[in-house]
Order: structure tokens, then sequence, then C-alpha cells
């Protein structure tokens, strides 16, 4: 899937979205370190880091809502299909 840079941008602002309705936390963070989801005091948080290009935030972000259950919600086909292949490129 070949998607534009202002495509990846709306697609990160959509992906972010999901985050809250799923229960969870998105920091950007700077550091020596890829990104995730992981738990944290009981509290669901995925973390991306900064200084990482746009694409890899969606693919680190796709991945992330993969892993948090995505698969029973109602998501746009476009959204989706994000999900599934930057989550399987990651």
């Amino acid at each position: 899937m070949k998607i534009k840079e202002k495509e990846l941008e709306e697609t990160l602002q959509e992906l972010k979205a999901l985050v809250g309705q799923l229960g969870a936390t998105l920091r950007f963070e700077k550091g020596n370190f890829n990104g995730g989801y992981c738990i944290l005091h009981d509290s669901k948080v995925i973390v991306i880091n900064r200084m990482a290009n746009l694409q890899r935030k969606v693919m680190i972000l796709s991945a992330a809502l993969k892993e948090l259950g995505v698969d029973k919600m109602y998501l746009s086909p476009k959204i989706r299909e994000v999900i599934d292949e930057m989550a399987e490129i990651n």
C-alpha cells in the first residue's frame, strides 16, 4: 500500500482517535527505542518515538492498535486496510 505524505498525516490522526476509544494513552517520547504497546501501572500505553518518520509512526501505532484488539470495532475500510498491512510490516 502506497500512501502519500498528506494522507499519512490524516491516517495518523484517525489512528490516534482510535487509541482513546480503546481506553489507552498515546505518548510521543524522545529516546533510543522504536515504540509499541505496553501496560504501565494497570494502564494501556502506546509509546512512539517522537523522532520517527511519519510512516514509522503509522506502522507502530497500527501494530499497537491491532494488539489492543480493533478487530471487533467498526473501522472504515481504508483504516482497517492500513492497520492490517502496516501491522504486518512492523
